[in-house]
């Protein structure tokens, strides 16, 4: 692996872990449904970290134990739909997860060559792409609201409306979500 790709991978899966031990701070400042949401949250961003490390760490253990773990997600992100639409996302990511796991190309410098399947990966890419897009969008309109005292109609939606009170401030949380949105787009580009 050269030194650029290295540091490249180094600095996503430090963006991963600080995104998870952000999320993570959430859990442990925060109580029922903000902490229930903070908890996957805090999961895929060590999920990725450990996923993004390069040089071949853990290359006989990794994917089945990321794999086991993320289909462990799933299940719980599909058993929390019935509650509302917004851990569709959550599903998505962790069946992401399961997916870069076990698909050649994966394994970020392992020496591996591959893209999985093009159709599943350019949809995820899509999808994490204008999830990115929109994130930013949000972000960067919120930062104006505040500034204004108004609210733009970008701004989000009723999740980020409840942000404020699940432990820590809304634009930070959104930036988290924006940040681990990006490392998953940068982890399918790596493919």
């Amino acid at each position: 692996m050269s030194l650029p790709a290295s540091v490249s991978s180094w600095l996503l899966v430090l963006l991963c872990a600080v995104s998870g031990a952000y999320c993570l701070g959430r859990v442990r400042r925060s109580g029922g449904a903000a902490a229930r949401e903070a908890g996957p949250e805090a999961l895929m961003g060590f999920g990725m970290a450990a996923m993004a490390v390069p040089g071949g760490f853990g290359e006989g253990w990794r994917a089945p134990v990321l794999g086991a773990v993320f289909c462990g997600a799933a299940l719980h992100a599909g058993w929390l739909l019935r509650g509302g639409v917004h851990h569709a996302h959550h599903l998505v990511g962790s069946l992401s997860m399961v997916y870069m796991a076990f698909m050649p190309g994966s394994g970020h410098g392992a020496g591996r060559h591959g893209a999985g399947l093009p159709l599943v990966t350019g949809a995820l890419l899509l999808y994490y792409a204008g999830y990115v897009v929109l994130g930013g969008s949000r972000l960067v309109t919120a930062g104006a609201a505040g500034a204004t005292g108004t609210r733009h109609p970008l701004a989000g939606d009723g999740q980020d409306a409840q942000d404020g009170h699940d432990g820590g401030p809304a634009e930070v949380i959104r930036a988290c979500r924006l940040a681990m949105g990006t490392g998953m787009l940068a982890m399918l580009l790596a493919m």
